[in-house]
C-alpha cells in the first residue's frame, strides 16, 4: 500500500467508526494533488471513509479528496441504510410514525414493505420527490425483543437497538470490548418516549386502587385471593409479559426488585400486550400488569397508599414521573458515524412535531409543560395532611409561599436505587433542559431547582439532603448548557426535605418517588 505525504494530512482525518464493509482496494486523493491515502475501505457513510493502511485505519472527509480503485463507492447513487433491531411495541408503529413525519418535513418520498427480505419483519424506504423517486435511504426493522435487539447491536447486526429496559451491566461491558462506546452515556442512548407499567383488571371487577405493596404481593403469590383487596371471594388471574421480553424483564426490576424466579408460578405469560389485555378484559376475575398504551379494554387501578393519594398513569404523572412505574423507550446507538440522513433523523427526534408524534402514537411524549399551582391541590393538600410535627407550619407556610407564584415543570430528577446517580429519563432531561437553555427558551425567567426526599431521618438531615441532590442537578444542567446566556436566568435552588410525600416510606418505591428534584419557573 502506498504511503501518506502531505503535512496538512491531519486536516483531512477525523476520529470517527462506521459501520464494517468488505474491505476493498481504494486510493484517495486531495484535489491539489499533494496528499495520496491508499489502502482498504472499510466504510463510507455518505460523507466520510474509513480506511485500512500501513499507518492503522484512518478516517477522511470525503469532501477532500477523489476516490480511485474498484472499492469506491458511488457517489451519486449512495442509500443510507439503517437496521433497528428490538422490541416490537417501538418498531411496529412509533418508529414508522416518527420517519413519516420526518420525510413530510423535509420534503421526501416513504414507502413501507412489511414482510421483507433477509428475516426483516419491516422496511421503509424513503425517495427523492423527483421523476425517478431515486433511494436515498432504507430503514429495516427486525421486531424482536429487547434482549436480541442489544445483542444484534453488540453482534453489528444492528445499527440501532430498540428496548423496553435499560442495558445491563454485562451488555455494557460487552459493548465496550465491542468497540461500541459506553451505551450508557447520552450520546450512546436516547429516551425516544415514556410510557408506564400499569396494573388492570376488568370493568366488572369492583376493585378500583391498590397500593405499591399490594402490587407486589399478588406478583410474589402473597395475595391470591381478590377478598384480601376488598373484592369477591375468588382467586386472582395474574396475566404479566413473558419474562424474556422488556417488559417482563422491567416488571421484574421495578415492582417486585427480584429475580423473575420469586414472581408466583399461577402466571399467564404474554408475548404481546393486545392478547394480554384482552385476556384481561374477559375474565372478572383477572389481573395484569401492562404498558400504559396496550391496556385496550382492560381498566386501569390507581396506584395508592395511606400515606399519598391515588395516582393514575396520565401523560402529566409519567412525565414528572410522579407515578411510580414509568418505562422509558430507549434507543442505543453505536459509538460510529451513521449516514447523514439517519443522522438527521435522530436529530429530528427532538424536534416540537416529532413530540406530536410520540403523543398521538398513544405514548407519553417528552415536551415540557408547566403546571400552575391550583392544579396540583391533591399534592398541596396531602403535605398539609401528612406533615410530622418535625417538619412544622413555617416549612409548609415556606414551601407554599415560594411555590405559589410559580409554575411546575413536567421536568424532574430522580436517582437510581442506592445511588447518587441520576435515572435514565432525568439524565435526558438534563440534556433536553439544557439544551432549552441555549436555546433561550427561559431568558428573562426564574428557574428554580427544588429538593424532597424521604421521611427517614432526622427532618433537617433530610432538607440538607434534599438541598444537595437540586445543587447536583441544577449543577449538571449548567455544566451541559455550555453556550447558554446565563446571565439571562434567575437560577436557585431551594429544599423542603420530607415537607411533601408522594407516597409512603414503607417500600422502596415509595421512598424513591419521595426522593427528587423538582423544577419551578417564573
Amino acid at each position: 500500500m502506498a504511503g501518506l505525504r502531505a503535512a496538512g494530512l491531519a486536516a483531512l482525518l477525523i476520529l470517527a467508526g462506521f459501520a464494517p464493509l468488505a474491505a476493498q482496494d481504494v486510493l484517495l486523493r486531495s484535489h491539489d494533488g499533494a496528499v495520496e491515502i491508499a489502502g482498504d475501505l472499510l466504510g463510507f457513510d455518505g460523507e466520510f471513509y474509513r480506511v485500512d493502511t500501513i499507518y492503522g485505519e484512518l478516517t477522511i472527509d470525503g469532501s477532500g479528496v477523489t476516490c480511485e480503485g474498484p472499492g469506491c463507492p458511488d457517489l451519486e447513487a449512495f442509500v443510507a441504510h439503517a437496521v433497528f433491531s428490538g422490541a416490537p411495541i417501538i418498531g411496529r408503529v412509533l418508529v414508522p410514525s416518527l420517519l413519516e413525519a420526518f420525510a413530510i418535513r423535509d420534503g421526501y418520498v416513504l414507502a413501507r414493505h412489511d414482510g421483507t427480505r433477509d428475516g426483516d419483519d419491516l422496511r421503509v424506504t424513503l425517495h427523492a420527490k423527483n421523476a425517478e423517486k431515486t433511494l436515498l435511504g432504507e430503514f429495516r426493522f427486525r421486531l424482536t425483543s429487547s434482549d436480541e435487539g442489544l445483542a444484534d447491536l453488540l453482534t453489528g447486526e444492528a445499527d440501532i437497538s430498540m428496548s423496553l429496559r435499560e442495558a445491563r451491566a454485562g451488555e455494557l461491558a460487552r459493548a465496550r470490548e465491542a468497540g461500541l462506546g459506553d451505551l450508557a452515556a447520552p450520546a450512546r442512548m436516547r429516551v425516544l418516549a415514556l410510557d408506564a407499567l400499569v396494573p388492570i383488571v376488568a370493568p366488572a371487577n369492583p376493585v378500583q386502587s391498590l397500593s405499591l405493596r399490594d402490587l407486589s404481593a399478588i406478583l410474589t403469590g402473597k395475595i391470591a385471593n381478590w377478598a384480601a383487596l376488598g373484592g369477591p371471594d375468588a382467586p386472582i388471574d395474574v396475566h404479566l409479559w413473558a419474562p424474556e421480553t422488556g417488559i417482563g424483564q422491567a416488571t421484574a426490576d421495578q415492582v417486585v426488585r427480584v429475580d423473575a424466579s420469586e414472581l408466583t408460578t399461577a402466571i399467564r405469560a404474554h408475548r404481546d400486550g393486545a392478547g394480554l389485555a384482552r385476556a384481561v378484559a374477559a375474565n372478572p376475575f383477572a389481573f395484569g400488569l401492562t404498558l400504559r398504551s396496550e391496556q385496550g379494554e382492560a381498566w386501569e387501578l390507581a396506584l395508592t397508599g395511606p400515606c399519598g393519594f391515588a395516582l393514575r398513569a396520565d401523560r402529566r404523572t409519567v412525565k414528572t414521573e410522579d407515578y411510580p412505574l414509568t418505562a422509558p423507550l430507549l434507543l442505543y446507538l453505536p459509538a460510529r458515524r451513521l449516514p447523514k440522513l439517519i443522522r438527521d433523523f435522530i436529530a429530528y427526534l427532538d424536534d416540537p412535531s416529532a413530540q406530536l408524534v410520540i403523543r398521538r402514537a398513544g405514548f407519553v411524549d417528552q415536551a415540557p409543560e408547566e403546571i400552575g399551582i391550583a392544579r396540583q391541590g391533591d399534592r398541596f393538600a396531602n403535605a398539609i395532611a401528612r406533615a410530622e410535627p418535625e417538619t412544622g407550619l413555617d416549612e409548609l407556610k415556606r414551601m407554599v409561599g415560594l411555590l405559589a407564584p410559580l409554575r411546575r415543570l413536567t421536568t424532574s430528577f430522580r436517582f437510581e436505587t442506592g445511588s447518587a446517580r441520576l435515572d435514565v429519563q432525568s439524565r435526558a432531561n438534563v440534556e433536553r433542559l439544557a439544551d432549552s437553555l441555549q436555546q433561550g427558551l427561559y431568558d428573562n425567567r426564574q428557574i428554580v431547582f427544588v429538593g424532597f426526599s424521604d421521611g427517614e431521618g432526622a427532618a433537617r438531615a433530610n432538607r440538607e439532603i434534599a438541598l444537595r441532590r437540586a445543587k447536583t442537578v441544577r449543577d449538571a444542567v449548567v455544566a451541559m448548557a455550555e453556550t447558554a446566556r446565563l446571565d439571562r436566568v434567575a437560577m436557585s435552588v431551594d429544599a423542603f426535605g420530607e415537607a411533601m410525600p408522594m407516597a409512603c416510606d414503607d417500600t422502596a418505591w415509595g421512598r424513591r418517588v419521595n426522593r427528587r428534584v423538582e423544577v419551578w419557573v417564573r
